[in-house]
């Protein structure tokens, strides 16, 4: 048996659903204050001055912190439905098929929030290693549980959590910077779908 690790945001879809998740969740008014507020944010990141971890970060905490977990969780999964089920790669579900026909073992690894990936995972039979929100007596806090699931912490929660010396063959799927340090776990890399020494 195999081991397959698969970014989400990118690899297996299209596009970044981040930032669809937020405007899928906070209410109007929060979101419309938060895009004055966090625009110094997204400009820094778009120059390449500020990490997506960072901005993740400021994002969730102004537009979490205090809001009901199961209200945040059911809005997550009609998004996963509505919304990233139609952003789906066609060329990352074959290869996730192909994987499971084999008897791989599949897991997306990735720095979205399990408040909407995890529905999808589990639609898919697939395991999941992500970011998490705190949350105290079902409310959220704002802040992560644990570091943001990107970049090194991808590698390192992966090997917290799987042997890899138990799998003939670790094969990894990723798009950004941020899933480099995921690909060196791997003997066969793809990087935006082409196979990289």
């Amino acid at each position: 048996m195999d081991l397959a690790l698969f970014d989400f945001d990118g690899t297996i879809t299209y596009d970044e659903t981040f930032p669809g998740f937020v405007r899928a969740t906070v209410g109007r008014r929060r979101l419309a204050l938060g895009q004055v507020l966090m625009a110094p944010y997204g400009i820094g990141y778009k120059l390449g001055l500020m990490s997506g971890a960072t901005v993740r970060r400021r994002i969730v905490a102004f537009g979490y912190r205090g809001r009901s977990e199961q209200a945040v969780r059911e809005a997550g999964a009609r998004y996963v439905r509505e919304v990233v089920a139609q952003r789906l790669r066609p060329e990352a579900l074959q290869r996730i098929a192909w994987h499971r026909e084999r008897g791989d073992r599949v897991v997306v690894v990735t720095a979205s929030l399990d408040l909407f990936v995890a529905p999808w995972c589990e639609d898919q039979g697939l395991e999941l290693i992500s970011s998490h929100l705190e949350a105290e007596r079902g409310v959220l806090t704002g802040r992560y549980l644990g570091a943001d699931c990107c970049g090194a912490e991808k590698a390192r929660r992966v090997r917290e959590r799987i042997d890899l010396s138990a799998y003939g063959t670790v094969y990894a799927y990723g798009d950004t910077v941020e899933d480099l340090a995921l690909l060196t776990l791997a003997q066969r890399k793809y990087y935006r779908w082409q196979e990289v020494a």
